[in-house]
């Protein structure tokens, strides 16, 4: 069958490849440091948890998608904890954090399950993709060449470090999109699905069962009403098939 051609916008980290299962396996191992550093004054693990996502996610919305933003989160929160409980910092045990955060970038690149099926899917019938990505340009350019994702979507690939509603606005208006058949499709409500939605063109949000928190934002009731979840990356192609059969007969 001859679809009506979609132009499809992929997120990457928690979308096309995981993500943020190798942050939790590093945070892991910094909460048992931190247990053991800090094991005289009595803070818990939830304690430290709690501290490090508010760090976290503050830096983010402030520096953007920086790589180096995961390890100063530790670093500042250890600072944190050491200042309350008047305990010394340590530079070995700082560098030590800058070492074990940076190492989350060290993972080996795993896609998803479906998504080459649903990418394949997609070319094959037809539609026009796009990767859309935030985070540092060297650290994303090794998963996309891990992967071999340029034999989907070529040189349309952008790579930015604020991924919000100015920098979806900005790619959409360069790139000549017609925002009526466009789709963005990602697991982040804050910078995936919101830009989208206020930019006028068609969301599907992939809902993770683990999501970090920077990306977890209440819209708003009409928003929520325009925005198509889904929980696996291999029900994007019916999704998309279905629209482009509309389309095409209406």
């Amino acid at each position: 069958m001859k679809y009506l051609t979609q132009q499809v916008i992929f997120d990457l980290d928690d979308t096309l490849v995981h993500c943020n299962k190798y942050f939790d396996l590093i945070l892991g191992q910094y909460f048992e440091l931190m247990s053991d550093w800090f094991s005289d004054y009595g803070p818990t693990i939830s304690e430290f948890r709690s501290k490090q996502v508010e760090i976290d996610v503050q830096t983010v919305s402030n520096s953007g998608l920086a790589s180096d933003n995961f390890p100063k989160s530790l670093i500042a929160t250890y600072r944190y904890f050491a200042g309350k409980f008047a305990r010394k910092t340590d530079p070995f045990e700082e560098q030590q954090l800058m070492k074990l955060g940076l190492s989350v970038y060290d993972q080996e690149v795993e896609a998803y399950p479906g998504m080459v099926e649903t990418l394949d899917t997609l070319k094959q019938d037809g539609h026009s993709l796009y990767l859309y990505t935030g985070g540092d340009d060297t650290i994303q350019q090794r998963k996309i060449e891990q992967m071999k994702l340029d034999a989907y979507f070529d040189d349309r690939i952008y790579i930015r470090q604020h991924k919000n509603v100015e920098s979806l606005e900005n790619i959409l208006t360069t790139h000549n999109f017609d925002r009526k058949v466009t789709w963005m499709i990602g697991n982040s409500l804050r910078t995936d699905v919101l830009p989208a939605l206020t930019a006028g063109i068609n969301s599907i949000y992939l809902k993770q069962q683990n999501e970090w928190l920077y990306n977890l934002i209440e819209l708003q009731r009409e928003m929520q009403q325009s925005v198509l979840t889904i929980s696996a990356i291999s029900e994007v192609p019916p999704v998309i098939r279905s629209a482009a059969q509309r389309k095409q007969h209406g």
